[in-house]
């Protein structure tokens, strides 16, 4: 038995944080010591943080990596395997792979092709091959403005890891973008379209919704149960959006648009998910309630990178700065997501748990927070980062 210790440590244990060594051994957390001492062999960590690693319930990454540019198609297999080095490069450690599901392909315009079945097949394969630094579970993201989703959502059962089922309603003038200007904004900017072309696809979406939003929620929700996935509601915008995502057992709300949303989540004990993009940024990019509120009315449970891997780490230390309480703000992006995903032997810091560990260097507090510095990863014991 090969054992790693990281001693001298300032470890983010569940509920404190204390002066200590980590040990582990095949594959587990085998110990926690008090106290600065550095045994013979072990790493001296200098007082740097040693946290679980992150875990990650949300991310746009790998769209990022297979279309590198507009129209540029990148090899998935490479597209995955750099996805997977960059975020264990920045501490996270287990992943959901946000996929589409649910596609347009009537109008050949509308750039919604099918690519989800294929591209689990690729993650899929790659992680039996041992291929992969981190832990890859999938996402779907079930489009409900679309025409193939009961179809698509069929290709996939219960051998798939699919952790998330997350219910997508971008109904124009609906969600996450009720200002249809920005709206336009994004998808003019995303797809090159015209004025013309715009008016178009609001028209065209609208119509998919008032057709085919009843069946493809219900399906959804039937397919995350098939599946033995949790159910995650997507941009809640009112109470009453709450209530029906409550209605349909969803676990937790990602990026609830307004504080009145977030609100109705704690009311029905649905915890709330914000985008770290948005904490570190002061706000949203779509105009909408910014993290830092919620945060600060504590209303806010867990953190996704989105579209920014690094924002991860970054966005939980400024939470514990902003709350007086790291292990809080730490658990946001560790305990928290594995707790609303059922991974019961991961996100804290604990003898018996997975040794999903990582040890950062935090480079300014606060206001000043400009980063932290990733030292190590450890993936079930073994160092990938």
């Amino acid at each position: 038995m090969t054992e790693t210790i990281l001693a001298n440590a300032t470890l983010v244990l569940p509920r404190e944080v204390i002066r200590g060594a980590l040990r582990m051994a095949d594959g587990r957390i085998s110990a926690i010591d008090h106290g600065a001492t550095v045994p013979q062999g072990a790493v001296d960590c200098g007082g740097d943080l040693v946290m679980p690693g992150l875990i990650e319930l949300h991310t746009d990454n790998l769209e990022r990596h297979i279309q590198p540019r507009p129209r540029v198609h990148w090899p998935h297999q490479a597209a995955i395997l750099a996805h997977d080095g960059e975020l264990a490069s920045v501490g996270i450690t287990t992943v959901f792979d946000a996929l589409r599901v649910g596609s347009v392909v009537s109008d050949g315009k509308a750039n919604y092709g099918e690519y989800a079945r294929a591209l689990a097949d690729e993650i899929l394969e790659l992680r039996s091959m041992g291929a992969l630094k981190i832990s890859h579970y999938l996402h779907l993201r079930a489009e409900v403005c679309s025409e193939t989703l009961v179809a698509e959502m069929a290709k996939f059962g219960p051998q798939d890891r699919i952790g998330i089922v997350s219910l997508m309603d971008h109904t124009p003038g609906e969600r996450q973008f009720r200002d249809i200007s920005k709206l336009k904004d994004y998808v003019c900017g995303k797809h090159g379209l015209s004025d013309e072309g715009f008016a178009d696809h609001v028209a065209s979406q609208r119509a998919l919704r008032e057709r085919l939003g009843a069946l493809h929620e219900e399906t959804a929700v039937a397919e995350a149960r098939r599946y033995g996935a949790v159910l995650a509601s997507h941009d809640d915008t009112t109470a009453a959006q709450v209530a029906v995502s409550a209605g349909h057992g969803a676990h937790f709300a990602e990026f609830p648009t307004t504080a009145e949303a977030a609100r109705a989540c704690r009311d029905h004990g649905i915890r709330v998910m914000m985008g770290a993009p948005n904490l570190i940024r002061g706000g949203s990019h779509s105009g909408n309630v910014a993290a830092a509120d919620l945060a600060e009315a504590g209303l806010l449970d867990i953190l996704s990178s989105d579209y920014v891997p690094s924002s991860l780490l970054s966005a939980a230390l400024l939470l514990g700065d902003l709350w007086g309480d790291m292990a809080r703000g730490i658990a946001t992006v560790t305990q928290g997501p594995a707790q609303a995903t059922g991974l019961a032997d991961r996100g804290r810091l604990a003898p018996g748990t997975r040794a999903d560990v990582i040890r950062v260097a935090r480079i300014g507090r606060g206001a000043a927070l400009r980063g932290a510095a990733l030292r190590g990863a450890w993936v079930q014991g073994a160092r990938v980062a």
